[in-house]
């Protein structure tokens, strides 16, 4: 069994196992209880680019996170409310504005992990990944320069709100709302203070010089909380394990984190709702149905840089279509600033221990030091 596995049955020792069973029985699906499930990436494709399948019905993620953030985020849109909010957020996260945010925020803490690693110092990169990817969504929703407890304490706190999601989870609970809410809402304050000071300097203020409105602003924090730190924060140790378990320290990172990125799929289950009838494959489904696309089954394959990936699985971990990740190139440029910072150390891991009950499988711990 591989450390990726290992990683998977730890954060689902019973949702996993039935992920893969359920590969098995064809591209495309039903399953009672469950829903209409795809495990074949160009059909997975077509369902994400076709408006008839929808993230605000029944059994999509509107229902996770409409009682929690209100309708008005890009989680839970559709048609061209969403397309208006998406064309005004997008000039925010640009690959040029990404990586000028990234390089103002992390600068000083990565140069401090360069110097670390170059003494030759033992590194918990999960525990960096913390620091650095909560830096960075303190400074999406407003904060400016945080202490490091800080920004931890923004992590945890991202991370207990999506832990409470699983692989089978339909509804959040109202205790879970309740929570989630209170965690978000401070968000929310945080955000709308910023938005409210009006500095251009910051994602906040330029929110409203781009003409969102307040709560606009403030369910684009609370959104971009929830989604912007765990997909980082996972991938970065994964990607050293992976490279440094196939001896591949020194492959080309942009090809390896891509790689890496089909691996890992960041995320492994996409919900849609029917809206129209239609066919999905064979399959006739009807509205109201639920759709379950298993992105870790569509790309699902062993670890290998010599692999290159066809049409139907570019970026399929991210989506694909009008809900393509907004935030993919700030994911992009966290994710090459940290492991190139890493990887110039040739490191070689020293320890590691899986994570349990997480939605991302990650690790708890990867300790490595420069070889």
């Amino acid at each position: 069994m591989n450390a990726e596995t290992r990683l998977y049955l730890a954060a689902h020792p019973f949702a996993y196992p039935l992920m893969r069973l359920l590969a098995r029985l064809g591209p495309v699906v039903r399953v009672p209880g469950l829903g209409v499930v795809v495990n074949d990436a160009a059909t997975a494709r077509r369902v994400l680019m076709d408006p008839r399948f929808r993230k605000d019905g029944p059994g999509s993620p509107g229902d996770l996170w409409t009682p929690v953030l209100g309708p008005s985020v890009l989680l839970n849109m559709e048609g061209e409310a969403h397309a208006a909010l998406r064309a005004k957020l997008a000039p925010l996260f640009t690959p040029a504005s990404a990586a000028t945010l990234v390089d103002d925020v992390l600068a000083a803490p990565l140069d401090r992990l360069d110097v670390r690693l170059a003494k030759g110092a033992t590194v918990d990169l999960v525990e960096e990944m913390r620091l650095l990817a909560g830096a960075v969504i303190c400074r999406v929703v407003g904060l400016g320069e945080v202490s490091e407890s800080r920004a931890r304490q923004l992590f945890a706190d991202g991370e207990r709100v999506v832990s409470m999601v699983s692989l089978r989870t339909r509804r959040l609970s109202p205790r879970q709302v309740g929570l989630a809410r209170r965690v978000l809402d401070g968000i929310g304050d945080i955000a709308q203070t910023a938005y409210e000071a009006g500095d251009p300097a910051t994602v906040m203020g330029r929110m409203r010089e781009l003409g969102l409105s307040a709560a606009e602003a403030r369910g684009a924090a609370g959104a971009f909380f929830l989604t912007g730190t765990e997909t980082v924060a996972t991938l970065v140790p994964r990607l050293v394990a992976l490279l440094h378990d196939h001896d591949a320290l020194g492959a080309d990172l942009d090809h390896a984190i891509e790689e890496c990125l089909r691996m890992t799929t960041p995320t492994p289950v996409m919900l849609r709702s029917v809206a129209e009838p239609a066919e999905i494959g064979r399959l006739r489904v009807r509205p109201g149905d639920r759709v379950v696309i298993v992105t870790h089954n569509c790309v699902h394959g062993p670890f290998d840089l010599e692999r290159r990936h066809p049409p139907e699985w570019r970026r399929l971990w991210f989506g694909a279509g009008p809900h393509f990740c907004i935030g993919y190139p700030l994911a992009m440029a966290e994710i090459r600033a940290v492991a190139s910072t890493v990887l110039r150390h040739r490191v070689r891991v020293v320890s590691r221990r899986a994570a349990r009950g997480v939605l991302l499988p990650t690790y708890e711990q990867l300790w490595i030091r420069a070889a």
